[in-house]
């Protein structure tokens, strides 16, 4: 199948690639030429696990094209994807604007029928909204579908290649089977596919994200409620997840969610729910939570250094938002890094993949250390922001004797206390009592 996808960031790239490796013709399309440069030579613009074997595999069988020109891939293409970033309103509420440039172009430029389908997060209503608007700049037939996408970072690659299941918003028999022909691949596991209403399809994605988000902030108010109470979060957390209508996905308490989706997706639910007239109380206090789940950390490590941090040295562990990505966007850590540098200390950061990013966005106000035991260097104490496996057992003598006082303030719950007692570590972690050597 002759196909496009607009926008080669995260969803895109993914998307691009992958529909690709089952044989279709893919024409992938951006306006950053420094990017298409790099994915024209085979180079992932970003980390993902598995990404960069097949981009290279499928740009060598000539099945995989990356061009600026959105004219050649409309006419090209017999399915359209619109793959474009919906960031967040200055109200919260998502900015459709490159949606919109991108709808403009392709009814400008399509010489026949096509189908375009919505991969970006939007708003229910935004494929109503986008076909009447190309009806009224193409003479052709332009049939708008939602395919939501629930990939997650650092596994994207696997979820695309094999799904849960499939949505499929849509108001058009016809269309629907064009998009069961080209998803049939991916389901020979017995996985279905949904064909809904094209709102409904937009409103399962905003909904899925809503409910992941407000149980992981379930899980941290608890944890900060058993920080108040000298209870032991994961106690608690073992002791509800074996409950079968809970179960442990999601239930880990830490320093709250980033990345590119909840971070934006919350509020944008948010003024859904306020143009149609219904509070969404329990989406605003996820939201709220989560933005102040990290000064937690923080707190801690002024109560440890008698109420001041300022010219002091710490160690952060992990930028990333979540381990197996290089995604800094809306991380925790980026707000213990605020916090520690608006305190007057002196920021010291390592990460497996995501050191490009921070330098990027900090300069000089940090030092970005490839190795991690170099960053604790007479540092004042460690944070653990994401929770890499190579992280998980470190070298502890070498951690407790470049550190000048061995405490850890841990983000992650990483480590055990059983553990942290055994080194010798004074040890501040979520939901759990803090461990002080006598």
């Amino acid at each position: 199948m002759k196909l496009a996808v607009v926008g080669t960031g995260y969803v895109g790239l993914v998307t691009g690639v992958c529909l690709a490796d089952t044989g279709n013709d893919v024409h992938c399309v951006d306006i950053d030429r420094a990017k298409l440069e790099k994915l024209k030579r085979g180079e992932s613009t970003i980390f993902e696990p598995g990404l960069a074997d097949l981009l290279a595999y499928n740009l060598a069988a000539k099945r995989l094209t990356f061009t600026d020109d959105i004219a050649a891939a409309v006419r090209h293409a017999d399915v359209i994807f619109v793959a474009v970033g919906t960031p967040p309103s200055d109200d919260g509420s998502a900015d459709l604007s490159q949606v919109e440039a991108t709808c403009r172009a392709i009814a400008q430029h399509a010489p026949g029928p096509r189908i375009v389908v919505t991969k970006s997060t939007v708003p229910v209503g935004t494929g109503a909204w986008a076909e009447k608007l190309m009806a009224g700049l193409s003479k052709h037939k332009l049939t708008v579908l939602s395919n939501p996408e629930f990939l997650k970072e650092g596994s994207a690659v696997d979820d695309f290649q094999r799904p849960d299941r499939i949505v499929i918003g849509s108001e058009d028999p016809a269309a629907s089977a064009v998009m069961k022909e080209l998803y049939e691949p991916f389901v020979r596991n017995k996985r279905p596919i949904l064909i809904v209403r094209r709102a409904a399809s937009e409103m399962i994605k905003y909904a899925a994200n809503c409910y992941l988000a407000t149980r992981i902030s379930f899980i941290n108010q608890m944890a900060e409620l058993c920080g108040r109470t000298s209870v032991d979060i994961d106690e608690v957390r073992v002791g509800i997840g074996y409950d079968e209508r809970i179960g442990f996905q999601f239930l880990y308490p830490g320093i709250g969610y980033g990345g590119s989706c909840f971070p934006k997706d919350i509020p944008a639910m948010i003024a859904v729910g306020r143009e149609a007239g219904v509070e969404m109380s329990i989406l605003d206090a996820v939201h709220k939570l989560n933005q102040r789940l990290p000064t937690i950390l923080l707190e801690d490590a002024k109560s440890y250094f008698k109420g001041s941090l300022s010219g002091r040295t710490f160690a952060v562990w992990g930028v990333a938002f979540k381990p197996r990505t290089d995604d800094i966007r809306e991380a925790p850590a980026i707000k213990i890094i605020d916090g520690l540098l608006a305190a007057g200390a002196t920021v010291r950061v390592h990460d497996p993949k995501a050191l490009p990013h921070a330098r990027a966005k900090y300069g000089s106000r940090i030092q970005c250390l490839d190795d991690g035991y170099a960053a604790l260097d007479r540092a004042d104490g460690l944070f653990i922001c994401t929770e890499w496996n190579e992280f998980r057992s470190p070298d502890f003598a070498r951690i407790r004797s470049s550190l000048k006082q061995p405490v850890i303030f841990d983000g992650r719950n990483v480590f055990s206390g059983e553990l942290m007692r055994r080194h010798n570590f004074d040890y501040y972690s979520i939901g759990r009592p803090p461990i002080l050597r006598a």
